[in-house]
């Protein structure tokens, strides 16, 4: 019912598939009830009554029978057999026209729910994975995420998509039929129908089977898919060690292993259509066997005319009764498809949004870390934290990998929440404000530049409304990127490729700059934002991150400590605690870690 969910508003589909469903089911026994007076005009044209008279109008299918019969009865008086037999077959075509019209009208439908389904269920997953924390993603394979965006989504559609048939057209395809059987012979079709429940335990048992299968399968695709991903991302560094043999090796294994278990699957899956269809033989035969019985004994109480009819409603009935197994088998992948769906939509937010969150415009004060504990898992990352930065100050982070200086400028933003103690900005514990607020108030720069495939222009006014060219020309001038992107071949409309891929590492460091500088947040958050460039790119980021860091609360964190000599304060941590604390001459003089890391880098 959650998968159905997404087919809402549903007054688009189901009723509109109902009714075509109950005009196919109609004009199907329709069709198949022309057989027995075709069959009478072929071979007993002369002991057909002619005296069949007009009836009174009543709805029952003894009604249309009788009119059909008189039209019939008044061809072959007026012109002979042959054209009685020219009537049956254009109402035979008629029939059979307008039935197949309403099975592809009723697909149509089912064609727009499966697509609607497709983009409601894509839409959800993409909300939730921009709304995500960012640890949701360090926790997850990617490949596992891109296969239920892809993989799930269509098995999900088909599955759901298939289930309207289970919901509304087999079902009265079976009763429209079944009723047929019943009107024709009560007797032979109770006798037929108490074989029914074994072929459904039969296909039921191996249903559930599948759904395990499609289970298994579904997994082991998004182990493929996140080799695929790493093969593409990480393609310089496996030439650059000659590891190809190495990745295809992992490759291969998990591509066989979803081969086997795929070939398990499918197997179990072809055997629900011949499994079903050697048991309507089954039933079927029988039916002929006991029909054959009562005509011996003159208890059929049909014309032979009819009996064939009879065996191909029968028939009929058996084609929505096989289809459903069908569905019912492939269902289950849907069903399989559907939990790992769930398994992303159902995650709780880690970051979550106060009751009455307040508002916050401007940042005034300072920004206060206070007791500060954080922990990913279990060991701690940061211990007891306690700092304040005031308004306008530039505050530099610096110690050993590991140390925790990414994390605390992590908690600022909330991308993550402390564990324990509490961070506060302007005296309010972040907790409480609208978690967009925040956000709004700080530009970040990291080591890796993020870009998108996409024009310079959108990704410097990334995420920003009501922008000019004019700002964004003097946000790049600011960033030191004007010059280049003018030598690009479209300019600002150059399109630079997955993740900047035609630019240089400077060039993509000082476009992400000129999005922090064209966004003018109060606070900025610079994480090693020059340690992955050339020493003359680096000049250049530097002097672009110096007017960027004007008049603004800035958090530095680096490695190279020759850009943070200027800080107003410089925090060194070690293992999560601030074992040192002070600008950079009073950290000199100390003697201490930081004198050491200073003295590692043959400071200048």
């Amino acid at each position: 019912m959650r998968l159905l969910a997404f087919a809402k508003p549903y007054s688009r589909f189901w009723p509109r598939y109902l009714v075509i469903s109950i005009f196919s089911v109609i004009f199907g026994i329709a069709n198949y009830a022309l057989i027995a007076p075709l069959l009478k005009v072929l071979f007993e044209a002369d002991s057909i009554d002619l005296n069949v008279t007009l009836p009174p109008f009543a709805l029952s299918i003894d009604y249309f029978q009788a009119l059909f019969n008189h039209y019939l009865v008044g061809y072959i008086k007026k012109s002979g057999a042959l054209t009685g037999l020219v009537y049956v077959c254009i109402v035979l075509i008629t029939t059979s026209l307008l039935s197949n019209l309403m099975r592809y009208l009723s697909q149509r439908v089912l064609v727009s729910m499966r697509t609607h389904i497709m983009k409601n269920i894509r839409t959800a997953l993409f909300h939730k994975i921009t709304k995500m924390h960012i640890g949701y993603f360090s926790q997850h394979r990617k490949g596992d995420i891109l296969s239920s965006i892809s993989n799930d989504v269509t098995e999900v559609q088909n599955g759901v998509a298939n289930s309207f048939h289970i919901l509304f057209r087999d079902p009265l395809l079976i009763i429209g039929f079944l009723s047929m059987l019943f009107y024709m012979s009560p007797q032979l079709t109770a006798v037929t129908l108490l074989t029914l429940p074994i072929s459904a335990i039969v296909i039921g048992r191996l249903s559930r089977k599948l759904k395990k299968g499609a289970k298994d399968t579904q997994s082991m695709m998004g182990r493929i898919v996140s080799h695929f991903e790493e093969a593409i991302s990480g393609a310089r560094i496996i030439k650059a060690f000659n590891a190809q043999d190495y990745v295809n090796n992992n490759f291969d294994s998990s591509n066989e292993s979803h081969r086997r278990i795929s070939k398990k699957m499918y197997n179990k899956q072809e055997l629900a259509s011949p499994l079903s269809e050697f048991l309507g033989i089954t039933v079927a035969a029988s039916v002929l066997f006991y029909g054959g019985y009562l005509q011996m004994n003159g208890n059929l109480g049909m014309e032979w005319s009819s009996f064939v009819v009879y065996i191909g409603f029968y028939w009929r009935v058996l084609e929505p009764a096989k289809s459903i197994s069908n569905a019912y088998a492939n269902l289950q992948r849907g069903l399989a498809s559907g939990e790992r769906l769930f398994a992303i939509l159902d995650v709780e937010p880690q970051i979550k949004k106060a009751d009455s969150p307040k508002k916050i415009e401007k940042f005034t004060q300072s920004i206060f870390f206070d007791n500060v504990s954080f922990s990913y898992v279990k060991e701690p990352v940061l211990r007891n934290i306690n700092l304040e930065i005031p308004k306008g100050k530039t505050i530099a982070l610096v110690g050993p990998s590991g140390a925790g200086k990414s994390t605390m400028a992590d908690l600022i933003p909330r991308f993550y929440d402390v564990t324990s103690g509490s961070l506060k900005i302007d005296g309010v514990d972040v907790r409480e404000y609208e978690p967009k607020d925040i956000i709004s108030l700080m530009g970040i720069v990291t080591q890796e530049a993020i870009l998108f495939n996409d024009s310079v222009y959108n990704n410097i006014t990334f995420g920003l409304q009501g922008v000019t060219y004019d700002d964004v020309v003097n946000a790049a001038k600011i960033a030191n990127a004007h010059e280049f992107i003018e030598h690009l071949p479209n300019g600002y409309d150059t399109n630079i490729g997955d993740r900047g891929a035609t630019l240089s590492g400077g060039q993509r460091q000082r476009l992400a700059i000129a999005r922090a500088v064209l966004k003018n947040p109060p606070i900025l958050i610079l994480d090693e934002a020059t340690s992955a460039l050339d020493t003359e790119s680096e000049k250049l980021v530097q002097d672009a991150l110096t007017k960027l860091m004007k008049n603004r609360t800035s958090i530095v964190i680096a490695h190279r400590l020759s850009t943070i000599r200027h800080a107003d304060e410089i925090i060194v941590l070690k293992d999560g605690e601030v074992v040192e604390r002070g600008d950079h001459q009073e950290l000199i003089d100390r003697g201490g870690m930081y004198s050491n890391l200073c003295n590692l880098q043959t400071f200048a």
